[in-house]
């Protein structure tokens, strides 16, 4: 099977050696976001609010640069340092998916790289 590495600047560069997405058959596998702003890589001041906003639109990037949007996504995990913010990041999240959403998990970790609170993977359809 052959894979295409999907790369934008619009996104965080990669922190590690990874890619920022692979398309492989019919998906392409993003790796997950945590809310770095692009131009700066750090986290975005604030909290959990800001934070997954800023995830989103990372999400965003990474899907426009794949020529997908958020209908396209099959499957996400969440990622929360802490599970007390997950009300607020499913109000934040389900704004982004009006119609069917995408089958999801959604897990406290005891940690995220860079001190984030919040990090989010997914797969959509190619």
């Amino acid at each position: 099977m052959l894979k295409k590495q999907i790369q934008t600047s619009a996104a965080p560069a990669a922190i590690g050696p990874y890619s920022q997405a692979i398309r492989a058959g019919g998906f392409i596998f993003y790796s997950g976001q945590i809310p770095l702003d692009p131009a700066s890589g750090n986290i975005v001041a604030g909290g959990i609010v800001e934070q997954t906003r800023q995830v989103m639109a990372n999400m965003t990037a990474m899907l426009q640069a794949s020529g997908r949007d958020f209908s396209d996504i099959v499957k996400t995990t969440i990622y929360l340092t802490d599970l007390a913010d997950f009300a607020t990041v499913n109000e934040i999240y389900g704004e982004f998916f009006t119609e069917v959403p995408p089958a999801r998990a959604c897990v406290q970790v005891a940690a995220l790289p860079k001190g984030a609170s919040i990090e989010i993977e997914w797969i959509a359809v190619a």
